[in-house]
């Protein structure tokens, strides 16, 4: 963030008289609704500091880390006495006062745009740290970011800074939130891309190496037939040959080198038959396979697309949620899971997963799937909490993006769980259910 326009940006910052909501959005971004509804954010990310306003941001998950709970307790619903820049330099500092139930509580809430210690940092009256986006030690920095810990001020800058004009601020906090998402969209769009490029690449590779099933049944009879050749010439064979000839039933020899020499001559016709049975199974279970690849390359192409077509960083952050540390079991690879708003979103990958989504889903959950047209089925986890339409209106998209690469006017219907009647498999009759209209073809 340039110090020009955080000189420009003081003055709009000062006609606000209290915050009303603030919290975390995205790891390094703070949300801050100031009086009349005014929402800005804070991207707060080291060396490429923002401010910038926007008509959407959702929430990628909720946050419980210390620094959030100190930042409800102490702005939410604060009023600002006063905002300045510290020195003259790239630190905003909004003094706010709480009222509280015996007296008046002062506080400061401190974005410090300062490369690569950028920072926020929650203060009391004597500017002893509350807590911090980012603590800092002595060994990191002269200037010690650590809770109960004084803060000292930063040195003036030792030049100085050049004029960027703004002339609409309005304007440029939208432009500086369409150009950060521009930019780094693409790089995490190619990024991503280039990722689950590679696994429908491997996934196609593994499928056009499948056996083929008619060549597994001739093998199968081949190996069987030399099984019977094995016991109508068991008189003929010996232990611990690594090549036996067989005489068939039309007289004629054939030669047979085995993988293994054998102690005894039983076993060679057993070695045969057990090669048979296992080609024979092979061939068999040779369709699931299959069906179970082609499948997870359609999932996979529709990923692709929904990823090729996103326009928002936000809404790309969703499709590829940080894995946990820890996981207590094993998730289904027939299921995948995102996260908006907080809410736990389960789609199914296939046929398997929707089954699975429809077993383990509880009656108030929320089911989504096309009206008239087969598609993933998807599944709100809701823990008998109401859904904000937001949060509804996401699923249904995310509902269409994984069923269909066409681009038209779709209706959505939603219901709870309990009015989902299973008929067969993944077919299913529905009541009491609700309708969103998306339409991809913006």
């Amino acid at each position: 963030m340039k110090l020009s326009h955080l000189q420009q940006l003081l003055p709009y910052f000062k006609k606000f008289k209290k915050i009303a909501a603030i919290h975390r959005v995205a790891d390094t971004v703070l949300k801050v609704v100031f009086d009349k509804d005014e929402t800005i954010y804070f991207d707060m990310t080291r060396s490429n500091s923002t401010i910038f306003k926007t008509d959407e941001y959702p929430r990628s998950k909720i946050y419980n880390a210390p620094f959030d709970v100190m930042v409800a307790k102490y702005f939410n619903r604060s009023n600002i006495v006063d905002v300045e820049l510290l020195n003259n330099d790239k630190i905003l500092r909004f003094s706010t006062t709480l009222s509280l139930a015996y007296k008046e509580q002062k506080n400061y809430l401190q974005f410090e745009f300062t490369g690569k210690y950028t920072n926020i940092i929650l203060l009391d009256e004597n500017e002893i740290v509350l807590e911090a986006l980012r603590h800092i030690d002595l060994f990191s920095s002269f200037r010690e970011v650590q809770v109960g810990v004084k803060l000292q001020n930063i040195p003036p800058a030792p030049f100085e800074a050049k004029e960027y004009p703004i002339e609409n601020i309005e304007e440029f906090l939208h432009q500086t939130y369409q150009k950060q998402q521009s930019q780094k969209l693409q790089s995490i769009k190619n990024q991503k891309l280039r990722f689950l490029q590679k696994k429908i690449d491997k996934l196609k590779k593994t499928l056009e190496k499948l056996d083929d099933e008619e060549k597994l049944q001739e093998e199968a009879l081949k190996f069987e037939h030399y099984g019977n050749l094995a016991l109508a010439n068991i008189y003929k064979l010996k232990p611990y040959q690594s090549k036996i000839v067989l005489d068939d039933y039309d007289g004629t020899q054939k030669e047979v080198v085995l993988e293994k020499k054998f102690g005894n001559v039983a076993e060679i016709a057993q070695y045969f038959f057990t090669k048979a049975k296992k080609a024979k199974q092979r061939a068999k279970n040779l369709y699931k396979e299959r069906e179970s690849l082609s499948s997870k390359i359609r999932y996979l192409e529709l990923f692709y697309n929904t990823v090729q077509e996103l326009k928002s960083l936000a809404k790309l952050s969703l499709l590829f949620p940080k894995e946990q540390k820890s996981k207590k079991k094993e998730q289904d690879d027939s299921i995948e899971t995102f996260f908006i708003e907080g809410y736990k979103v389960q789609l199914g990958k296939n046929q398997k997963g929707n089954i699975a989504l429809l077993k383990s889903a509880k009656a108030r959950d929320i089911w989504f799937h096309l009206r008239d047209i087969p598609s993933t089925h998807v599944i709100i986890k809701t823990d008998k909490q109401n859904v904000p339409k937001n949060v509804l209106e996401s699923v249904a998209r995310l509902c269409v993006d994984f069923s269909t690469t066409q681009k038209d006017r779709f209706e959505v219907d939603y219901t709870q769980r309990r009015f989902v009647n299973v008929q067969e498999g993944a077919n299913v009759f529905y009541t009491h259910y609700s309708t969103v209209t998306v339409d991809n073809r913006d």
